[in-house]
């Protein structure tokens, strides 16, 4: 039998119950964090990832890698996961949070606990990537941590099939992605920092389900992609971020907070904007 291997991306603002930076904040981050909200974040987290584990190993997927892909990925916990899975831990993969998607046989991506782009309206913890990006515009369409996963994942021939989070990113990841992946909502988007919640076993219910559907059906699916050359636009917060962005080889400045740059393929797309959004990280103070 031929391996059919599923990479699943998991994040953690998107995961049922979670509305608050607070409860997304590893302890190392001290006075933000309650440590409380924080274990019970992580504990849904890992549960939401064991159900499309699940599902997927049912739809016959004959190897899963759960790849944690929130903060310093060091969230999981890895005992309540199916047994057999494999999984990732600790940042600066190189290939961030779609690690695993460059193995042989891998027939999908499934998003699990992912949010919706910077500046959605309604869209709890709405951002991308961190708290210094504004907006990335790929060939002139504003996308998401979804946007630019998705794209990377086509770069090895490997389509989305599944994503769940809040209902803000599940319809702008059926809006760009298209109808092929299947999307499920546990939680309602009330504001930047209110949702409205599934309760969370139903929320894992639902996700092995759509998982299970989705692997099923991998065969039909394609993988994303846009037109190469690319042209990217990336705004920051605050133009002392743009300065410093200015400065890497082949990024043009575009307006006060705006840079830009062309790719030839989405391996180059993702590590320059890899690169700069970490040259952004600079201090304001002068």
């Amino acid at each position: 039998m031929s391996e059919r291997r599923v990479v699943i991306s998991v994040d953690m603002e998107g995961i049922c119950g979670v509305s608050s930076w607070v409860q997304v904040s590893p302890p190392e981050f001290g006075g933000l964090v309650s440590g409380t909200e924080y274990e019970r974040a992580r504990t849904q987290m890992t549960l939401e990832a064991a159900a499309a584990a699940q599902g997927a190993l049912d739809a016959g997927a004959t190897d899963v890698l759960v790849n944690d892909s929130h903060d310093t990925m060091r969230n999981l916990l890895p005992d309540l996961l199916p047994d057999g899975v494999r999984f990732t831990s600790g940042n600066d993969k190189p290939l961030s949070m779609v690690q695993g998607v460059q193995e042989t046989g891998v027939v999908g991506l499934l998003f699990v606990g992912y949010h919706a782009r910077a500046g959605s309206v309604r869209g709890p913890l709405a951002h991308t990537w961190n708290g210094f990006v504004r907006d990335v515009r790929i060939n002139g369409v504003s996308t998401g941590e979804y946007g630019l996963n998705g794209l990377l994942a086509g770069h090895y021939g490997v389509p989305v099939l599944f994503a769940s989070g809040d209902d803000v990113a599940m319809a702008e990841i059926s809006a760009e992605l298209g109808g092929q992946v299947v999307t499920v909502a546990v939680k309602e988007g009330l504001s930047a920092f209110a949702a409205a919640h599934l309760h969370p076993r139903e929320a894992t219910r639902r996700i092995h389900e759509g998982a299970r559907q989705a692997v099923q059906n991998a065969a039909q699916a394609q993988p994303h992609t846009t037109r190469w050359p690319a042209a990217v636009q990336l705004s920051l917060n605050h133009q002392a971020r743009a300065d410093a962005a200015e400065r890497v080889p082949g990024v043009t400045r575009v307006d006060g907070v705006t840079v830009g740059w062309e790719s030839e393929n989405a391996y180059h797309l993702f590590q320059t904007f890899r690169m700069l959004a970490k040259v952004a990280e600079v201090r304001l103070d002068g």
